[in-house]
């Protein structure tokens, strides 16, 4: 009896308010919560990183790979916009989900063991993330890893101890001066010897992303790939 309530439950719930695609506001299948799947494969430009790109990063970095080339103004700052400041955390999972799924079609991470792997969310600094209320990176990392499997450090492990400001409109030098020892390795036997995903929303100059491999390698991590929604 219980489950025939619940089932007239949801159904009426669904015909008062139906599930949209956030990008184009047409009505999700059951399995879709808040991107369509025409939206995640024809509404963006695949980003030139598109493949492991090893141009122009760190020694110790692997490979990076952003998904879609940032659109200013369009369909994907929205969406991200949506997520970071309007709490639409699901919208971060659905696009770690599309990462995963990517990537692992691509098999772009095979020679990253599961046991000897962490995926790191960039860190919030706690003022910041407590007047945002979540890490939007986390988001991103939880879909992420349900596809991929790897586990994702625990919040403070890793954590960000300078209280940066926005970079928006900075030079590159000007954000690398305002990133420089913005992170900390709280626990340094998490990170040493592990392969570690750095998992962020937008990749612009690299100087947030290798700020923390600086501090990665500090602490003596494996590997380090760098994986992103988008490339500005």
């Amino acid at each position: 009896m219980e489950q025939v309530i619940n089932y007239i439950r949801s159904s009426i719930s669904e015909l008062m308010f139906p599930k949209v695609c956030a990008i184009c506001g047409f009505s999700l299948s059951k399995r879709q919560n808040f991107i369509c799947n025409d939206c995640s494969q024809n509404r963006f430009e695949r980003a030139v990183s598109g493949r492991a790109d090893k141009i122009n990063l760190p020694e110790s970095v692997a490979g990076r790979f952003a998904l879609w080339q940032f659109d200013k103004g369009g369909y994907l700052q929205d969406l991200l916009h949506k997520l970071k400041y309007h709490r639409l955390t699901g919208v971060g999972e659905d696009l770690g989900v599309i990462l995963g799924n990517t990537i692992k079609n691509e098999q772009i991470l095979n020679s990253f063991n599961a046991n000897e792997t962490r995926i790191l969310p960039v860190p919030l600094h706690r003022k910041k993330r407590k007047l945002r209320g979540f890490n939007q990176a986390f988001f991103i990392a939880k879909g992420f890893s349900s596809k991929m499997e790897y586990d994702i450090l625990k919040k403070g492990e890793v954590e960000r101890v300078k209280n940066t400001k926005t970079q928006t409109g900075f030079t590159l030098n000007k954000r690398r001066e305002n990133i420089a020892n913005a992170f900390r390795v709280a626990q340094e036997k998490e990170i040493s010897g592990k392969n570690i995903i750095i998992i962020d929303d937008v990749f612009t100059t690299g100087a947030t992303a290798f700020e923390l491999v600086t501090e990665l390698e500090r602490a003596k991590a494996g590997k380090i790939f760098i994986v992103t929604v988008a490339q500005a």
